[in-house]
């Protein structure tokens, strides 16, 4: 009795994860376009953060023009990790496509 309850249940429990991969394969396609989203979002928030960084810096140089190089080196610097963000999500954003 006990043997058939656990050959039942372990059948019952294939079938199940049979039909979860046929659904994990029929979105594979949606998978692919939310990576593409993914990959757009974070090239447009790297965008708009470097931008960002570009006004404040201006602002900045406009008001105390002796203060060029530390200013300077502070932009480069919160752009470079700007820039590390985006780069690290389309990187996901491939394995996710390609993976």
């Amino acid at each position: 009795m006990l043997l058939s309850l656990v050959i039942t249940l372990n059948l019952c429990t294939m079938h199940l994860l049979s039909i979860l991969l046929d659904v994990a394969a029929n979105f594979a396609p949606f998978a692919k376009m939310g990576a593409g989203f993914g990959a757009g979002i974070a090239a447009i928030g790297a965008g708009i953060g470097i931008g960002q960084i570009g006004r404040g810096a201006l602002e900045s140089i406009a008001r105390q023009p002796e203060a060029l190089g530390d200013i300077r080196s502070n932009m480069i610097i919160a752009a470079a990790l700007v820039e590390g963000v985006a780069f690290f999500a389309i990187v996901v954003c491939l394995l996710i496509l390609f993976i």
